[in-house]
């Protein structure tokens, strides 16, 4: 029996719940209920005339049928996407509802992503702030900016710029505590780390100390905004990109320790699913951050 027009919805849903190995996963990728989920599932199972899904009350398996639709429903999908994203070039203007992925950068993105939403007022763009590495597709994201390289071959990718850390604190807790003046005396004082979401390790302070001495921690955030406020409140010594605190060091609210210490560069990027005919929406973004963020970075990011 063929598939009809009306179960292309009936197939993505298929393809989620199987990616995602849970209904009420799917569900959440399209607003729907898992029950929802459940019977169009059930509903293209009766239409092709096999059990696509093994199901239990905890979880659910692809049976061999499903298996081989699934890679069918992929390939007829992404030729779906591709046809309408290529009609989408030469017949729309950028818009729709676009979903961002970045990292708290202080001042840098947010004037930018006012002034792209001003200048593209057909695109409703949505803007996801952490620090979590997060799986561009899996997650749902049109683009992401993240900091180090880049080792999925499902994305593109371009470079924005470089940037370095600073150990920063504010003149209350340096004139409370001291001035450290090398970077032992770092021990001597209260450290405020970055923790990476993912993995519970500290964020590398690129710091030359003797081997067996261990910087303290006073405390640990897995995001950067706290991070920086709490230095700024005069909690203790924290390190972080520069571009996340720049405004802040000329505004005379965060000074710099140790400011001849090394500093490493680091890349940041923008990153986006790959596809031969990426929607406007997607390009129009690219290009905007693209040239505005390489500026930015150049003056601000040292």
């Amino acid at each position: 029996m063929g598939i009809r027009i009306e179960s292309v919805s009936a197939m993505s849903a298929f393809v989620q719940a199987a990616e995602l190995r849970s209904f009420k996963l799917a569900g959440q990728q399209f607003g729907l209920s898992s029950s929802a989920i459940g019977k169009a599932i059930a509903k293209l199972e009766d239409q092709l005339g096999v059990r696509l899904f093994h199901r239990s009350t905890r979880a659910i398996a692809l049976t061999q049928e499903g298996e081989i639709f699934l890679d069918r429903c992929r390939r007829v999908l992404s030729e779906l996407e591709a046809a309408e994203a290529e009609l989408a070039q030469t017949t729309a203007s950028p818009r729709g509802r676009l979903r961002v992925g970045i990292p708290f950068a202080g001042d840098l993105l947010t004037p930018l992503f006012g002034e792209f939403s001003a200048r593209f007022p057909e695109i409703e763009l949505e803007l996801d702030y952490n620090d979590r590495l997060v799986d561009v597709i899996e997650d749902g994201f049109d683009a992401v900016i993240r900091t180090g390289e880049v080792s999925d071959s499902r994305l593109m990718h371009v470079k924005l710029g470089d940037f370095s850390s600073r150990l920063v604190a504010s003149p209350g807790y340096l004139a409370k505590a001291g001035v450290p003046r090398k970077a032992s005396d770092l021990v001597q004082h209260r450290l405020l780390h970055h923790r990476i979401y993912e993995t519970g390790k500290l964020v590398d302070w690129d710091l030359s100390v003797p081997e067996e001495t261990a910087l303290p921690v006073a405390l640990a955030t897995t995001s950067l905004e706290p991070l920086i406020r709490l230095a700024e409140a005069g909690y203790g010594i924290a390190s972080v990109p520069y571009f996340a605190v720049a405004g802040l060091m000329t505004a005379g609210t965060l000074r710099e320790v140790l400011p001849g210490a090394k500093k490493r560069s680091r890349a940041l990027r923008l990153l986006w699913p790959r596809s031969n005919f990426p929607l406007p929406k997607v390009s129009a973004f690219v290009k905007f951050i693209t040239e505005s963020l390489r500026s930015t970075l150049s003056e601000v990011a040292k």
